[in-house]
């Protein structure tokens, strides 16, 4: 069949759509009330207020190939004097100056900027972002090569490897709750390489709510999860590992069936009991071999939500490692990702990059 009315259209985004974009989603207000409540502002009037370095730690992402001072250079150019003040004899700042200005305004407004950004933006009409009324998110982690300073290799450390060898590059671990219709990271935390994937994920059911059901891979599966995901009014579709078996207590009428999930020794200790689930088991059959998956969630009505329904939403998941690699591959075009030799300028420009995102 022939293609019609078929044009090329280039991948990158035009300086103009950028600035656009930032002025639109980041407003010049919203920075103010940011940089006001961390108390980051300057104390006298500088070459580089707060409200411009700001900008340019979220623009290090946007053009990841050319030096601070040019990235410097594109942003006071392109941005409207509404979104950033400067003086009427501004010259571009050195490296060091710059350097300065990143360290005075430090980590802490970035964050906060980023909770106050941030939040999920699909609607009904949004294609994959609703399942039964219930908004669909994903949770995951990724790792990130940080520059391999004496400081970050102190903080971050190094993933292990071969006795005698070392690792290139310190490590920062990085867990994200996303927005599956969207693709949007709606909450974020860092740590150590050190620290597990399943101890930070916890601390991101912060973000879910009511009206929400949370969807994560076998390697995130424990009793905490699920009880902690419950505790925010949140349903859950997940992966079970191999190695996790339920007894049959009742079997459904789409041939999923009801179950116990104990509580680990810890958590019994204090007080907590078991909870009923539903697993829903199917085969995925390939070129190579059928592959069987196990599924555990808290969606009991099979009327509304049959296993085959949960099924193939549960590939959806998916979805986050699209946006992981958005992230790492698409956005940034770095060999190391990071520019910052000192972790809390490392802290500071990952936020950066995800508002950037």
């Amino acid at each position: 069949m022939a293609l019609k009315e078929f044009t090329l259209i280039t991948p990158v985004i035009e300086a103009a759509s950028v600035f656009k974009a930032l002025e639109t989603a980041i407003p010049s207000e919203t920075i103010k009330q940011a940089i006001g409540q961390t108390h980051s502002q300057q104390q006298r009037q500088r070459k580089l207020p707060s409200e411009l370095v700001i900008s340019l730690v979220i623009a290090m992402s946007l053009w990841s190939s050319v030096s601070m001072r040019t990235v410097l250079k594109n942003l006071v150019n392109g941005l409207s004097m509404k979104w950033i003040q400067l003086g009427e004899y501004w010259q571009v700042p050195s490296s060091s100056s710059i350097s300065e200005a990143r360290q005075r305004v430090g980590c802490r407004v970035m964050t906060q900027l980023f909770e106050r950004v941030v939040h999920p933006m699909a609607s009904p009409q949004t294609d994959g972002a609703f399942l039964g009324g219930l908004r669909v998110m994903a949770v995951d982690g990724t790792v990130i090569d940080v520059p391999d300073s004496p400081a970050n290799a102190r903080v971050f450390g190094y993933p292990g490897t071969r006795p005698g060898t070392k690792a290139a590059f310190p490590k920062v671990r990085l867990v994200l709750l996303v927005e599956t219709g969207t693709h949007l990271i709606v909450d974020a935390l860092m740590c150590p390489y050190r620290i597990g994937e399943r101890v930070r994920v916890q601390k991101l059911l912060r973000s879910v709510t009511e009206g929400m059901l949370l969807m994560w891979d076998r390697g995130l599966h424990s009793y905490k999860m699920v009880n902690a995901t419950l505790k925010q009014s949140c349903h859950y579709l997940g992966r079970l590992p191999a190695n996790v078996k339920f007894e049959v207590e009742q079997v459904l009428e789409d041939g999923s069936y009801l179950s116990w999930i104990n509580p680990d020794g810890k958590s019994r200790k204090q007080g907590a009991v078991k909870i009923q689930v539903r697993i829903i088991e199917y085969t995925i059959d390939s070129d190579s071999e059928p592959k069987t998956y196990r599924l555990i969630t808290s969606l009991m009505d099979v009327t509304v939500f049959p296993a085959l329904l949960l099924a193939a939403e549960y590939h959806q998941r998916w979805e986050i490692e699209s946006t992981i690699d958005e992230l790492k591959t698409h956005l940034l075009g770095r060999k190391t990702p990071i520019r910052s030799l000192k972790p809390r300028e490392v802290v500071q420009e990952i936020y950066g990059w995800l508002l950037g995102h």
